[in-house]
């Protein structure tokens, strides 16, 4: 069954209106959903009468027109400018966006999946080569359908971690990822935080595989109190017993679950200097301090 309304459901929902029937009977007969009925109506109906062949007509149009709704961005030149401004300085779409309408209440509001929008159609491309990512589409580049992922033996799932650890009452759980840009630069940055403290450590390595000596060169220095560390499934991880300590994974396609160190503010400006050639070339130990002075700002 198809998401939007057919012609012929539109001639059914004008019929049982005119029969006295309730959105809720309506959306019975039609199995589609009640709020999804009274949307139909209130948006398609024409000095407040449903007629479904007009109807018809201004939804077409409507959906025609909805693939230049990035023109009012375009359009809008004091918008672009400081769209390309806020890029410039390493802000993302979304504090573009939390920016403009904070500032300009009063006026035309933009939303961060309209900028993306814009960004990514022919008249903004010419600014994604200051976006984070880099990317000039929306496309998801898949790999070799026939690859199979490697399974990392002996881990512990995230449901076997003591609850201990969610709590944050001591220090010496740590959660770890492995930042990096693989198209610009074959270098990795091993990153931990520590749950309690949060303190952000990280290291600099030459490629993804050596990721496990980065979190052992990190954990050296508190190899007496380091109680924990959870990791994602990732191939890099498959050495995860040369740690000496208790692992623990997240479910495959969840890193969201170890979310002290995927929402931690200072691993997304670790990741947006690292992005930048010059800050690849520092000492990331000297990175890791400039970017704790900015946070607390």
């Amino acid at each position: 069954m198809g998401k939007h309304f057919t012609k012929d459901e539109r001639n059914e929902l004008s019929i049982l209106l005119k029969k006295g029937y309730s959105e809720r009977s309506i959306a019975m007969a039609l199995k589609k959903d009640h709020s999804s009925i009274g949307r139909e109506i209130k948006r398609n109906s024409v000095r407040g009468i449903y007629d479904p062949r007009k109807a018809h007509t201004k939804s077409r149009v409507r959906r025609g027109l909805a693939k230049y709704q990035n023109m009012k961005i375009h359009q809008s030149h004091e918008y672009v400018k400081f769209l390309e401004t806020g890029l410039k300085a390493d802000w993302t779409p979304e504090q573009v966006c939390g920016r403009w309408n904070k500032n300009h209440h009063q006026s035309q509001h933009f939303s961060f999946k309209s900028v993306y929008k814009f960004l990514y159609s022919s008249r903004g491309q010419y600014l994604c080569k200051y976006l984070p990512s880099k990317k000039y589409d929306r496309r998801q580049h898949r790999g070799n359908k026939g690859s199979k992922r490697e399974i990392i033996k002996n881990r512990v799932s995230i449901e076997q971690r003591p609850k201990i650890i969610n709590q944050r009452k001591r220090f010496g759980d740590f959660e770890g990822d492995v930042l990096g840009a693989p198209k610009i630069d074959s270098q990795r940055l091993p990153a931990l935080v520590e749950r309690k403290s949060r303190k952000l450590f990280a290291v600099k390595v030459p490629r993804l595989k050596f990721a496990i000596d980065g979190f052992k060169k990190l954990l050296k220095p508190y190899s007496d109190i380091v109680k924990s560390v959870t990791l994602d499934n990732g191939v890099e991880n498959a050495r995860h017993l040369e740690l000496g300590v208790k692992t623990y994974f997240c479910h495959p396609y969840a890193s969201w679950e170890k979310g002290q160190v995927e929402n931690e503010r200072q691993m997304k400006f670790l990741m947006s200097f690292w992005l930048k050639s010059e800050a690849r070339n520092k000492g990331v130990e000297k990175l890791v301090v400039h970017l704790r002075g900015k946070c607390m700002k």
